[in-house]
């Protein structure tokens, strides 16, 4: 009887140690599973000075990179993020930032661009393929060609047009609506596929909206991640199919933008 007791102990001092080292895992890099933390930072326009809510200035933009920079902070591509998240690399490392840019305007090319390459700096661009080379506000097609030519760039999808989804399901029929969904998300990743030569399989929800049947029609289009914009880090145990980001504005730097990188 008391070997048995003994031998119960023993494999309970053993279970517990495992799920301890389970739990807290930490990877060569120092990362840890069950810990991590990276904040998506999301852009829209750029510009010497503000020209509307979504406006960063360069000085703004260029104060966030000397932050990370001089902070111990690594710009990591979104694909590394990502590739955690669908089990094919480890944890991201202690400190680190993805940067992304939501809509493709013509600023990004005019004014992110000089910097990115100035720090050398991976980007992750999403794109409604309905604007390019088509309106005024949009890149050209040569432009996209030439930031993927950087090499900094990787080119994803934000949808064909940018629809609100829950507009659209009200003002559709089902039949219509379910379509209308299929478009959106294969029109988007075939035009630039097409068009520049790359594989895309990360989506942006228009307008942060999204739900189960959403992302279970990106899946069903070879979509592996989409994002959101909810004002949190990613964590271990987000759905990749809806993984948070920060939408910034041109008020958040300095302090505000320490307090948010640093998850205050």
């Amino acid at each position: 009887m008391k070997l048995i007791n003994r031998f119960f102990l023993l494999f309970l001092i053993v279970f517990l140690i495992n799920t301890a080292h389970a739990e807290y895992k930490t990877y060569p890099n120092g990362s840890n599973t069950s810990a991590f933390s990276v904040p998506i930072l999301l852009y829209h326009r750029f510009g010497p000075t503000v020209a509307d809510s979504m406006t960063i200035t360069t000085d703004t933009f260029e104060s966030h990179l000397k932050y990370l920079k001089s902070n111990g902070y690594r710009i990591i591509p979104l694909r590394q993020l990502v590739d955690f998240y669908i089990k094919k690399s480890k944890a991201p490392g202690p400190r680190s930032v993805v940067i992304v840019v939501d809509d493709a305007h013509k600023t990004v090319f005019s004014y992110m661009l000089p910097i990115v390459k100035k720090y050398n700096i991976p980007v992750t661009l999403f794109v409604y393929p309905s604007a390019i080379s088509n309106a005024s506000y949009a890149m050209t097609w040569e432009q996209l060609r030439e930031l993927k030519k950087t090499g900094l760039f990787d080119i994803q999808s934000h949808t064909y047009w940018h629809p609100n989804f829950n507009r659209e399901k009200k003002r559709l029929s089902p039949v219509e609506y379910n379509k209308f969904e299929d478009m959106q998300m294969k029109k988007s990743k075939d035009r630039l596929e097409k068009e520049l030569g790359i594989y895309v399989d990360m989506l942006a929800w228009p307008f942060g909206i999204y739900n189960s049947e959403l992302e279970a029609k990106a899946k069903q289009h070879g979509y592996i991640a989409a994002f959101s914009i909810e004002r949190r880090h990613a964590k271990p145990s987000d759905n990749p199919m809806s993984l948070p980001r920060y939408l910034l504005n041109n008020s958040i730097k300095g302090k505000s933008f320490e307090r948010l990188i640093n998850n205050e």
